[in-house]
């Protein structure tokens, strides 16, 4: 019998510049962490980071490390370490991930980077809870531990509409950093650096929604496995030129793609959402297994929550406060189905995916009744898979490939 033929992963051409650019990015993290001049802070990955790119820091995102650890699948070893000194199980497996890195003395970087160690020390961390409380019991640990002080800001959840109360109050929370800031920089805020940073975030943010609105060609050039390693420079270089140049070039390859009428997946036959967060142990598992079945997995929420319309280079501080909580993961379960179905029309999907990431209540919405409540607006059958972003305990490989595969069978009985 012929050996079973593995599914092509075509290779984006532009990783290479991408590559290129994030090392780049490590590398001047850890110059910065040498410097005596240069001041390092931690940010939470929704911001607010324009505000301390324009005031000279060099900026690490702990979130961007869980994850490597994740992907590298070194953080289930690591969890534990955390637990032993308090930290549940049961809670944000990034936190527990990186402080688990942090005490056995180990990271990732250290492998791909040479001559780096570790992420740098920081001078201050600052957080927005736009997320979840996770980030700032987090942050407030490592400020314990380093000494430094821990700043942020506490934002609304669960509300439907963006309204000019909320924006006030989150306005108000970022101005209230700039003076420790400042006295921690050591320079005062450059108003006029700071609508440049704001106005390059726009534009990469921009870029990276036509990015990602690629997929809504059939097929699709881009899928949310190649999503979630693309949007590297959107998380972590934001408000850079390295970021708009790069996403021009990726955007530029994914168009000829759509062009010549090639997909990311070979003979795509079925179009999936993705809602959740990724299992970053399982991408190329997850990317071959749903294109072994000529599924494409072609949209998520989760990549698209660096996508940041309300940024206004004239209003630089109050559209950045706009823009955080703009955001998917803080709003209410009636503004989220309506995103979804939104979507759905938009991509012309054929089913969902839910992931229930046990470590991570805010960013899995398969608990509430929303897929039963979306399959009966919509028509669209889904899935819920159980799994983590970063545990592999809590991932069964061969209980996901059987779902999926029935999932996927259902779609073709469909068609």
């Amino acid at each position: 019998m012929a050996a079973e033929q593995q599914p092509q992963r075509k290779k984006i051409e532009a990783t290479g510049q991408m590559l290129k650019i994030m090392s780049d990015y490590f590398y001047d993290l850890n110059d910065a962490a040498d410097s005596t001049t240069r001041k390092v802070a931690w940010c939470t990955s929704v911001g607010p980071a324009e505000l301390l790119r324009a005031m000279g820091f060099a900026v690490h995102f702990p979130e961007n490390h869980a994850a490597m650890l994740g992907a590298t699948r070194m953080a289930t070893d690591l969890i534990p370490e955390a637990n032993t000194i308090g930290y549940s199980p049961d809670i944000c497996s990034y936190l527990t991930a990186d402080i688990g890195a942090y005490l056995k003395e180990v990271s990732p970087l250290a492998k791909a980077y040479p001559g780096i160690e570790a992420p740098p020390r920081p001078d201050v961390l600052v957080y927005n809870t736009n997320q979840c409380r996770d980030v700032q019991d987090w942050f407030s640990w490592y400020a314990k531990e380093f000494q430094v002080p821990c700043v942020g800001i506490t934002s609304p959840k669960n509300f439907t509409d963006v309204s000019d109360i909320l924006v006030d109050d989150v306005t108000r929370q970022i101005e209230a950093l700039i003076p420790t800031l400042e006295e921690i920089s050591g320079q005062k805020l450059d108003l006029l650096r700071l609508r440049e940073t704001v106005s390059l975030s726009r534009e990469c943010t921009e870029l990276w929604r036509q990015v990602l609105e690629t997929a809504a060609a059939a097929p699709a050039p881009l899928s949310f496995f190649d999503g979630t390693i693309h949007m590297g420079p959107a998380v972590v270089l934001r408000g850079t030129r390295q970021a708009v140049d790069y996403y021009r070039q990726l955007l530029g390859e994914l168009k000829q793609r759509i062009a010549d009428g090639v997909g990311a997946v070979d003979g795509e036959k079925h179009r999936i959402y993705w809602e959740g967060m990724p299992v970053w142990g399982r991408l190329r598992q997850h990317s071959e297994l749903f294109a072994g079945l000529q599924a494409s997995v072609l949209v998520s929420t989760y990549c698209s929550s660096w996508i940041f319309p309300d940024f206004d280079a004239n209003q630089p501080i109050r559209s950045m406060a706009k823009a955080y909580l703009s955001l998917f993961i803080v709003r209410s379960d009636e503004y989220k189905e309506k995103y979804i179905k939104g979507m759905l029309e938009k991509f012309q999907i054929d089913g969902i995916i839910y992931h229930d990431a046990k470590t991570c209540p805010c960013n899995s919405n398969s608990r509430y009744g929303m897929p039963q409540r979306l399959e009966q607006q919509t028509g669209i059958p889904s899935l819920v898979i159980s799994g983590d972003l970063n545990d592999l305990r809590c991932v069964s490989d061969e209980q996901t490939r059987t779902n999926v595969e029935a999932f996927i069978e259902q779609l073709e009985e469909r068609k």
